[in-house]
């Protein structure tokens, strides 16, 4: 992919913070301090083990999260100059499927198994659009050939059920675009593919953003898919945004420990291994966070400063921001060799 587009600003998240209380009076803060943008027309990848908050952050988005118990103890969420966290519901269900729109990880979750393919799509775009039963039946069948599917006059008159995981992740596809959104959200959508029809998801959606004029903010923690699909990368850990950097520049000079750690993980032709590579320990739970960095003990280069401190992002150079206390002296940097990180 190529370097991050420049263009207007899209999605404008500013010091988001999410908490959840739990059974027992804790609070679990999974989302935490969390700012990023993304500009018309650019495919951002947000990467990150299960737990790190990437799901949570994208619902807070669509104005989905569950309140209670989830809360949104701070932040702005700005879209085209509006912050959507100052609407109402019946607000935001204008906005969703509109502005916004998501496919999930797991098609047969989010498709109705007594509706047709057909009666959901036309569903989305009906709300939507001022046109007759008859004309957003032409739109569906349209939009199912949009996305590859030859026999679409058949397949819109067939319950989820009826179709492969392929098909049915088009038919998200199909009903995420229908709307022509802005900002189209994918979590996980090829993780129960295989790969071919993984490859084939991945190349219909980038080409769908293509001609809808859409941003993407793509949800994985398959280091493969960012390298295949995204301007630019954001890796997150525990809640928190620990690197940011445009492709490239992040698959050739990683920062964090961490997102080195995950680049380690990725399997390669030149690899003669019994066993992948993987990062020691677990991410920490949201409601028991230590007061230093959140990485501390999972890092080989941990020193008594990072359990004791939080470090802070700092910006190392044009568009690449590191978390982490190995730049928290003025000029100090690392670069990575065989692997591992080592400070100049």
């Amino acid at each position: 992919m190529g370097e991050p587009l420049k263009q207007p600003v899209l999605l404008d998240v500013q010091n988001l913070n999410i908490n959840f209380l739990l059974k027992n009076g804790k609070v679990a803060k999974v989302v935490d301090d969390v700012s990023f943008s993304i500009y018309k027309g650019e495919t951002v990848a947000l990467v990150g083990e299960s737990g790190s908050g990437k799901s949570i952050t994208s619902l807070a988005i669509m104005g989905l999260l569950a309140v209670p118990p989830g809360e949104i103890a701070e932040g702005k969420i700005v879209l085209n100059g509006k912050n959507l966290l100052e609407y109402k519901q019946k607000e935001l269900s204008k906005v969703r499927g509109n502005e916004i729109s998501m496919i999930f990880q797991e098609p047969m979750t989010s498709l109705d198994p007594v509706f047709t393919i057909g009666n959901q799509l036309i569903e989305g775009i009906r709300r939507h659009q001022k046109i007759s039963k008859k004309e957003a039946w032409h739109k569906a069948v349209l939009m199912l050939q949009e996305v590859g599917i030859a026999n679409a006059e058949k397949v819109i008159t067939e319950y989820p059920h009826q179709l492969s995981g392929g098909m049915r992740q088009r038919i998200m596809i199909a009903i995420a675009m229908a709307n022509n959104p802005h900002l189209l959200i994918a979590d996980e959508p090829t993780t129960a593919l295989d790969v071919t029809v993984q490859a084939q998801i991945l190349k219909l959606m980038l080409k769908m953003k293509e001609e809808h004029g859409s941003a993407i903010l793509f949800i994985t923690h398959d280091m493969s898919v960012v390298a295949e699909t995204a301007n630019r990368v954001m890796v997150m850990y525990a809640g928190q945004i620990v690197e940011e950097a445009p492709v490239r520049e992040l698959f050739l000079n990683p920062k964090h420990p961490y997102t080195v750690a995950l680049l380690n993980t990725m399997p390669s032709l030149e690899m003669d291994v019994e066993r992948l590579p993987s990062i020691p320990g677990s991410v920490p739970p949201a409601y028991a966070l230590p007061d230093g960095c959140r990485f501390a003990e999972r890092c080989q280069f941990a020193m008594d400063t990072c359990r004791q401190i939080q470090p802070k992002v700092r910006l190392i150079k044009e568009e690449h921001k590191v978390r982490c206390h190995l730049f928290a002296e003025e000029g100090a940097s690392v670069y990575v060799k065989q692997g591992s990180i080592t400070p100049n």
